[in-house]
């Protein structure tokens, strides 16, 4: 069968890896891809917004199921957008249609189907620009830190940690006055902050039933020892290891279940994966957010782990029979560190020449932010790498994937040398 894999970035890198290996892969599209997936099919340029060019693409390569890396098409509408026209509609499309993505495309959605559906959250409440007065009287009754969220999609910049009052109303007025995120914080959530470990738990579902795949942790900001600007992930790994069977036990009763069962209640038709952001207080998870895709990086420590044929989940996600495919986890651990550009995640350099690819002994390369010109696999975006390594022990996969970091080089790399140690 032709798959054709919509989206750039390392995660996009390690499904195309994956699906490549799957007997039931004849020809592999990733569009638009990078300088590394085409290595495993062939790359599109495409605008992921334009959904017509999409259609052209799918019907004259003949393709016959279509994987959606990022969000932006799925909240835009991309699947309704297929099962809208009779030449489309046959294709399957992974990734929910508009109605579920408002998970992730507003988060007041999100936090109120959280409470209809009595899964665990922090408490909230949200402001719009008419209701900001409103708002800082609400901020000057809370504890603090608090967190302010831009209602919609914002590349992932649309999250505040405020420390005190002061900073916090002029934040919320930023945000709704100014347009700080712009359409994105026209409706901003207050939440509670909540203290304990992040963590990353994905589900695929045909609707009807789910997998619960191997779950990661994400190190988020720029600096070691999680100091600095939050960026879109400097490196992940993969299993947790405080996740065991009694805490996966409480994830799956309070969390998954009542979020599967609220998606049926509610009417909202679900294929696809869902990403939800937990933290664990005290041995107890709560939701942060949810998100309508895989994560990055946690894809790149993920999908490595999946032994079993990745086509065939998929497929029964396509088919609504999930239920009867096989997920096969190996035991081994996964470590995964991210390179970035200089000046990332600010204003960042791009155009630069990657060199030392080829001296990586023993992990796996995912291109992110990367592009071919004339022959040169050059910088193009602020997350630029993902080194993945796969071994016995977690210490092993952090240091292997660590030294072979260090193998790659382009003018003002960076990467942070202590993921994973926190959990050692």
């Amino acid at each position: 069968m032709n798959i054709l894999i919509l989206g750039s970035g390392g995660r996009e890198s390690a499904f195309a890896w994956k699906i490549a290996q799957s007997k039931h892969c004849s020809n592999l599209f990733i569009a638009p891809g990078n300088a590394g997936t085409g290595t495993y099919g062939k790359n599109i340029a495409l605008d992921l917004t334009d959904f017509e060019a999409i259609a052209h693409v799918v019907l004259d390569l003949q393709v016959d199921l279509v994987l959606v890396g990022p969000e932006e098409p799925l909240v835009y509408g991309l699947h309704d957008f297929f099962l809208g026209r009779d030449d489309l509609k046959y294709i399957p499309v992974i990734g929910p249609q508009k109605d579920g993505a408002r998970l992730e495309g507003s988060k007041a959605f999100s936090k109120q189907f959280m409470i209809r559906n009595n899964i665990p959250t922090a408490s909230f409440r949200s402001f719009t620009r008419q209701s900001l007065a409103e708002g800082l009287n609400y901020l000057a009754t809370q504890e603090f830190p608090v967190v302010l969220k831009a209602d919609g999609l914002a590349a992932g910049k649309g999250v505040l940690i405020c420390e005190n009052l002061e900073e916090a109303q002029m934040e919320l007025r930023s945000m709704l006055e100014d347009a700080k995120f712009g359409a994105a914080s026209h409706i901003v959530v207050v939440e509670q902050f909540l203290r304990g470990i992040e963590l990353s738990m994905f589900v695929l579902t045909d609707g009807k039933s789910y997998k619960i795949l191997p779950e990661a942790k994400d190190y988020k900001r720029i600096g070691e020892g999680d100091t600095g600007l939050n960026t879109g992930g400097m490196g992940a790994v993969s299993p947790v290891p405080f996740v065991d069977s009694t805490f996966m036990k409480k994830v799956e009763e309070r969390i998954i279940i009542p979020t599967m069962e609220g998606l049926k209640k509610e009417q909202i038709p679900y294929k696809g994966f869902l990403f939800i952001g937990l933290m664990n207080v005290s041995g107890d998870p709560y939701v942060i957010e949810y998100n309508v895709r895989m994560g990055d990086p946690e894809t790149e420590s993920v999908i490595p782990r999946i032994t079993s044929d990745f086509v065939e989940l998929l497929l029964g996600v396509a088919h609504e029979n999930l239920v009867e495919k096989e997920l096969v986890v190996s035991s081994k651990k996964a470590a995964t560190i991210m390179l970035v550009a200089g000046g990332y995640p600010g204003k960042y350099i791009q155009g630069d020449t990657i060199s030392g690819i080829e001296n990586v002994r023993h992990s796996l390369v995912f291109h992110a932010g990367t592009a071919l010109v004339d022959y040169a696999i050059k910088t193009c975006g602020g997350r630029v790498l993902a080194i993945t390594s796969l071994k016995d022990n977690l210490f092993d996969a952090v240091q292997t994937a660590t030294v072979d970091a260090g193998r790659i080089y382009y003018d003002r790399r960076y990467f942070r040398a202590d993921v994973g140690a926190d959990l050692l």
